[in-house]
Formats: C-alpha cells, structure tokens, sequence
C-alpha cells in the first residue's frame, strides 16, 4: 500500500488539508482493498492553528515524512518568513531535509513556498494560485513559475494552483498511480469532475478599468463598450489623443502587455460571460465578442484557456440551466 504523508502547517487552509485524505482515501482496488493510507504530522506533533476558528490535533511529527512515499503539504494562510524571506524555520528544514530520495513531493496552492523555501523547485517548473504567482517568481527566481495552469507534474514534485485544483492533482496522482478507471471511480464517489487537465487555464476574473482613472483607463473603458467593433490600434491611440508609438509605450507600462493582446483578451473574457450566461449559438458569441466567426471564437478560447467553447459552457452553466431534477437542459452548440 501506497502511504501517504500529509504535514499541516500553522495556518493550515482546512479545506485544502482534506482533500489527500479524500480522495487518496477514495481510492479502492478491483477487489475493493485500499490503495493507499493516508496519515497527518505537524512539524512538531503537537496541535496546530487552521486558518478558521479552530485547531487541529495530529498524532505525528514530521519525523512521518522519511517514511512515507508520497509528501503533500497544503497551503497556510500564515507562512510568515517562508513566504516573505524564502526561508524555512530551522524544525521544518530539518524535516524535509528528512525525506527520503525518491519520495514524490506535492504542494497544493501556497505549499509551493514551502517547496521553493526548501531548494526543490530550483530550475524547476511549478505554479501556485494565480494571486500568489507573482510574488512567488520574484522571491524564488529560478523556479519557473506558471501561473495560468491548474497543477504541474515535474515528475517527482508536484506542484498546484488554489482550492479545487488540489482536487485536481490527487486525482491525477490517482490516474497517473492507477489508471483512468480507478481514478473515474474515485471522481464518482466524491462527487467531483474526473478530469480537468493540468493544462487547462486557472480561471481568472480581471478587474474593469476605472473611466475616471489617468493615463490609458478612459480609452480601455472606451474600448470596452465596442468590443463588437473593428477597433484598431489607431482608433486607441486617437481616442487617447497621442500617437500611436506613444499610446502603445504607455499601454505597455500600465497594462503588461500590448493594446493588441489586451483587446483580444478582453474579447475573449466578454466571450466566456456570453457562454456562461447566454444559450446564444457559438457563431452569435464570437460576433457579440467581436472574435468573428465560431472558429476564430474557438481558436482563441483554447489559445487563452485550453478549452473549447462547449466544454467552458458545460463548466459554467448557471444554476437556472437545470431542472429541478438536476438534468441540464440543452443549450445551442
């Protein structure tokens, strides 16, 4: 039997705590046998603080994690100098010091800190929720963070973004240990997806320029009220009353990125709205959103998101789009 080992940190998000203990401990063999055990430490085996109002008693101390197979670590909402020094107190370097080669090593969420505090994401590819990406590669800038996915496999080290994508991982774990029939099987008793591909975009809402703000917000506010529109760069940078060299300088200062790759997200975000909230045929959102044509629609979402138009509307159907037996009723393809 495959052990896991769990660590819960001061902080501990209890949510994110369970799910290995979830769905590991959902994971049955042909013959009905457990396929893996699943055991919780704190550092120093005594009680520990969640991030609600409540704390938890564990039966273990670290000295758990060089005797299992598999390591998680969830995240905490109080990291304190791991997250703003890059630096591991001297009890919990010693513990992952501890771990034995070879042992698989998974940080859901904010565990990914603990992971980077540690040297184990050095030249390594990893990710966090889409809140934390950023502060993670300027404080940890050899590992290759990626924002925009919902977990990385690197082989032995895993990493994930925030909540349900930790979700996603173990049941990864599962079908990469197992196979895809365990794993379904997994997913049924839970009551959750069977798959959301690591690849696939954290789905993030952007904030709305504020008209009223300086520099490019009153012409990104502009443009967003004609996104149906054959809006150019030109028209942008007349609307801002600069040149066109200027408006795009500025644009990139402010915004990240260029106005052409702002205003086709923007495009592609009004898009998803309409998906999620209209029964519009694919070909009426793309010409609302301004993408065009059902397949420039479809290009751009999988380009953005790594989904199809259909597969997001089956994500994000409102509630009214069931009955009051559960069943979705159809929508336009």
């Amino acid at each position: 039997m495959h052990h896991v080992g769990v660590l819960a940190l001061d902080g501990v998000v209890p949510f994110e705590l369970g799910i290995p203990a979830r769905i590991f401990g959902a994971a049955r063999s042909a013959t009905g046998s457990p396929l893996y055990s699943v055991t919780t430490c704190s550092v120093d085996g005594h009680p520990v603080r969640t991030e609600a109002d409540y704390r938890l008693t564990v039966s273990h101390d670290a000295s758990l994690l060089a005797t299992v197979d598999t390591v998680v670590i969830p995240p905490s909402h109080t990291l304190g100098p791991i997250r703003d020094e890059g630096r591991l107190p001297g009890p919990l370097r010693e513990a992952l010091a501890a771990i034995r080669p070879g042992t698989r090593i998974v940080a859901i969420c904010t565990g990914t800190y603990v992971l980077a505090a540690a040297g184990l994401l050095d030249g390594r590819p990893a990710t966090t929720h889409w809140r934390e990406a950023g502060h993670l590669q300027r404080l940890f800038t050899t590992t290759r963070v990626d924002p925009d996915v919902l977990f990385v496999d690197d082989g032995d080290i895993l990493t994930s973004a925030g909540v349900a994508a930790g979700i996603d991982l173990c049941l990864h774990i599962v079908r990469r240990d197992h196979g895809s029939d365990i794993a379904n099987d997994v997913a049924r008793s839970c009551v959750v997806p069977p798959w959301r591909d690591g690849g696939q975009a954290q789905y993030i809402r952007r904030p709305v320029p504020d008209p009223s703000a300086p520099g490019t917000a009153p012409t990104q506010a502009w443009v967003l009220e004609r996104l149906a529109e054959p809006v150019t760069l030109a028209d942008m940078a007349a609307h801002a009353r600069v040149s066109v060299r200027t408006f795009t300088r500025r644009f990139r200062d402010e915004v990240g990125t260029s106005p052409g790759r702002w205003l086709v997200r923007q495009r592609v975000d009004l898009a998803r709205h309409l998906l999620e909230t209209t029964d519009w045929p694919v070909d009426r959102v793309a010409s609302h959103a301004g993408l065009g044509t059902g397949v420039s629609l479809r290009q751009h979402l999988h380009a953005a998101i790594g989904v199809t138009p259909q597969a997001y509307r089956r994500t994000f159907r409102p509630a009214s789009a069931a009955d009051v037996t559960g069943r979705p009723r159809p929508v336009a393809p």
